[in-house]
C-alpha cells in the first residue's frame, strides 16, 4: 500500500552514505509520499549543507547547530554564525544539540555548548532539537531549568521520562527503533505518548527499521515505524502519518 503525508522530523542527508545517489534519492522521495524533511546539522559545515538542500528541494527544511560529538575546537563565534544562518527562511530550528555521554567528549564543554544553544533558541524564539544519549539526568535538568520549545529526538528514555518531557511542553520523535525486538522502552513510549506530541523521524542514514536494520535508512522507510506505532495505538497508518505530519509542522512553525 502507498502512503502520503510522510514527514521526517530528523535526518542527515549530508552524510557520506548518500554521496553516490543523493540527488536521485531526494528527487524520488516525494513520489514515495514524503511531504517534509528537516535536515539537522551537527556543525557549521553541515548547517550550510542543510540550507543548500532546503534551497534545492522544496519539501526540505534545515536545523542549524552543534552536535555534542562535534564541539571539540568549536569556534568562539559559533553562536553568532548560527544566529546568522537562522535568518534563512527555510531554517526552522536550532539543532541538533544536546548531551552525549556515550563518547568521551568533556562533559563540561558539552553542557556549556548545550546551554548556549538553548539560550539562543529562546532568544530567537525558535524550536530546539535535542540529542540525549546516556545523559537523561543532565539533559532533563537543562530542560526543566530553561523550558525551551524542544523536540527530544530519537527518544530513548522510559515512559516516566516521556511524561516529564510532555509536562515540560516537549515533543518526542520516534523512528526505526520501535521495530527492534529489544525496544521495550520505545514501544511503551509509542503506546502511551499523547498523540499530539509525537513526531516520526528516521535519523537517516542511521537507525533503519526492521527489515532493513544495519542498512542505509531514508525517509520513505518511516512507514515501517508508522505501521508498528499505528498498530500499538489502534490507528490507521495513514491517520497516524497525517497526525504526525501536522504535529511536525506545528512544532517547526511550517505553514506551507
Amino acid at each position: 500500500m502507498s502512503y502520503k503525508n510522510i514527514f521526517d522530523a530528523h535526518a542527515h542527508y549530508d552524510d557520506s552514505w548518500f554521496d553516490e545517489d543523493r540527488d536521485e534519492l531526494l528527487v524520488s522521495l516525494p513520489e514515495k509520499g514524503v511531504c517534509g524533511v528537516v535536515n539537522n546539522a551537527v556543525d557549521l559545515k553541515t548547517a550550510a549543507k542543510a540550507i543548500e538542500f532546503a534551497e534545492k528541494y522544496g519539501y526540505f527544511y534545515a536545523a542549524v547547530g552543534y552536535h555534542p560529538e562535534n564541539i571539540i575546537g568549536i569556534p568562539d563565534d559559533y553562536l553568532e554564525k548560527i544566529a546568522e544562518l537562522t535568518k534563512h527562511p527555510k531554517v526552522v530550528a536550532i539543532g541538533e544539540t544536546g548531551l552525549d555521554y556515550h563518547w568521551d567528549t568533556p562533559k563540561d564543554l558539552q553542557k556549556r555548548v548545550f546551554e548556549e544553544q538553548i539560550k539562543l533558541s529562546l532568544d530567537l524564539k525558535m524550536p530546539l532539537v535535542v540529542h540525549d544519549r546516556e545523559a537523561h539526568g543532565d539533559t532533563f535538568d537543562f530542560l526543566r531549568k530553561f523550558k525551551p520549545n524542544a523536540l527530544v529526538h530519537c527518544f530513548s528514555g522510559s515512559v516516566e521520562l516521556m511524561r516529564e518531557a510532555v509536562k515540560l511542553g516537549c515533543y518526542v520523535s520516534l523512528g526505526g527503533v520501535v521495530t527492534f525486538k529489544n525496544a521495550r522502552h520505545s514501544i511503551d513510549v509509542a503506546s502511551e505518548i499523547p498523540i499530539d506530541k509525537l513526531l516520526l523521524e528516521t535519523d537517516a542514514p542511521y537507525m533503519a527499521p526492521v527489515p532493513f536494520r544495519g542498512k542505509r535508512n531514508d525517509s520513505s522507510k518511516i512507514i515501517f515505524a508508522a505501521e508498528k506505532i499505528a498498530t500499538l495505538r489502534g490507528l490507521g497508518v495513514q491517520e497516524l502519518l497525517d497526525i504526525t505530519a501536522e504535529n511536525a509542522k506545528r512544532f517547526y512553525n511550517i505553514n506551507d
